[in-house]
């Protein structure tokens, strides 16, 4: 699937947000972001037809997302959603174990 100049905005957009969640694994350049958009069908019009994928690896810790939607923009938003619950999670179990 071609990718227009927008939707590799909204990928940027969307999902380089998330290292806000994770400062202090950037400012030491452990962060790497994997993200596969995809169109499982080209039959099919409607229904769940686009898939995105986003793999986030923070030192030796991955994260990983995956949905499947009608609509591009809702799968990058719901992935999005997926890993900022992951990566909370992870932080705050990373808080509980030295308090």
């Amino acid at each position: 699937m071609d990718l227009t100049p927008s939707i590799c905005e909204y990928i940027e957009e969307k999902i380089g947000s998330l290292d806000k969640f994770l400062e202090r694994f950037e400012k030491r350049g452990e962060i790497e972001i994997f993200v596969e958009i995809a169109r499982t069908t080209k039959h099919h019009k409607s229904g769940e037809v686009f898939r995105a994928e986003a793999t986030f690896s923070v030192g030796k810790k991955v994260f990983r997302a995956e949905d499947l939607n009608e609509d591009i923009r809702m799968a990058i938003d719901e992935i999005r959603n997926k890993l900022q619950q992951e990566i909370k999670k992870y932080k705050e179990k990373k808080i509980e174990r030295h308090v």
